[in-house]
């Protein structure tokens, strides 16, 4: 009898521990979502080929929030953009994985479910993308001082289609898409773009993601607009990118057009190009050694993102 009685206390605890380990879902909106077309909730989840967790038709938008472990904070924190082509978002392999990897050094995470350009969902699809991510970053650094997070430490994250959402909100973020009473800065810290799409050019763009963006046949005016290439400043953020050579979904010239519009700008910036890997693999390619998020804390490191940052001196 005791030992059945231990079995049950020890279980009692794992069960404590896991739930208060489980990352908290908050939603992104509070009260009315902007721009909803009232419709039943039809998300769902499921899990494809290759332990690929895949969640579409989303129209409930929320930041899943990964907390380093206490102590261990450096008041970075990044946003995880999912890729999948505006039609899905990949949030296993794209999103949880990474958070878990970035909370474990130090780095609070918080996965975007974003809402999807559909017109089923939304009145406006071509700019709820960016409306999410944008009340993404306003949230993060309003609730900076409650996650520990520097509000100059926040960085947008984003693969594939998640890519060219982060390559949007770094590049667009002088016209707010969100009610913004307190004025905070809607500009990403840093970017960390894996396998982006960038380019409306019809030579390298992925077709798929700006006819679901902008609508098929859409003026040349609005697709040079969201060809992120084109909108780089001198403002715009650091960048981190990777890609490989033979993605043949997305081409690598897409992060290569970025990288050297940003080097023409003279914003600090870092390419890694694997000489194979395809499209899609997320955390880990597979035909190399090299771990690709290795290089990312590495660069992240040198731009002073991995330690916390000096307190301002106190006025006399």
């Amino acid at each position: 009898m005791k030992k059945l009685i231990l079995l049950f206390t020890l279980a009692a605890v794992a069960y404590s521990a896991c739930s208060q380990s489980k990352p908290a879902v908050i939603p992104l909106y509070e009260g009315k979502i902007p721009n909803e077309v009232p419709g039943p909730n039809q998300e769902k989840m499921e899990v494809r080929e290759g332990n690929v967790e895949i969640t579409s038709l989303v129209r409930q938008p929320t930041l899943t929030v990964y907390l380093p472990a206490k102590g261990k904070a450096n008041g970075t924190a990044v946003v995880i953009c999912p890729g999948g082509g505006y039609w899905i978002l990949a949030a296993g392999h794209e999103g949880a994985d990474v958070a878990r990897k970035f909370a474990a050094n130090g780095v609070t995470a918080f996965v975007l479910k974003y809402r999807l350009p559909d017109p089923a969902i939304t009145s406006q699809p071509e700019i709820t993308p960016l409306q999410d991510a944008q009340q993404a970053l306003y949230l993060v650094r309003k609730k900076a001082k409650e996650y520990n997070i520097n509000p100059e430490q926040v960085g947008m994250m984003g693969f594939s289609a998640g890519g060219h959402l982060a390559s949007t909100a770094g590049t667009h973020y002088t016209k707010s898409q969100i009610p913004n009473p307190e004025n905070l800065s809607l500009r990403p810290d840093f970017l960390l773009l894996i396998y982006p799409v960038i380019s409306s050019d019809t030579a390298i763009w992925h077709q798929g993601s700006f006819d679901r963006l902008l609508g098929k046949g859409a003026s040349k005016q609005k697709m040079q607009a969201y060809s992120n290439e084109q909108q780089v400043t001198a403002q715009t953020p650091p960048t981190f990118l990777v890609h490989a050579s033979d993605d043949d979904l997305v081409p690598v010239q897409n992060s290569v057009v970025f990288y050297q519009a940003l080097l023409q700008h003279k914003v600090p910036a870092e390419l890694h190009v694997y000489q194979r890997g395809g499209h899609g693999f997320g955390m880990v390619n597979k035909t190399t050694k090299d771990l690709w998020f290795d290089r990312c804390l590495n660069w992240m490191g040198s731009n002073q993102l991995l330690v916390p940052a000096k307190p301002a001196p106190q006025g006399k």
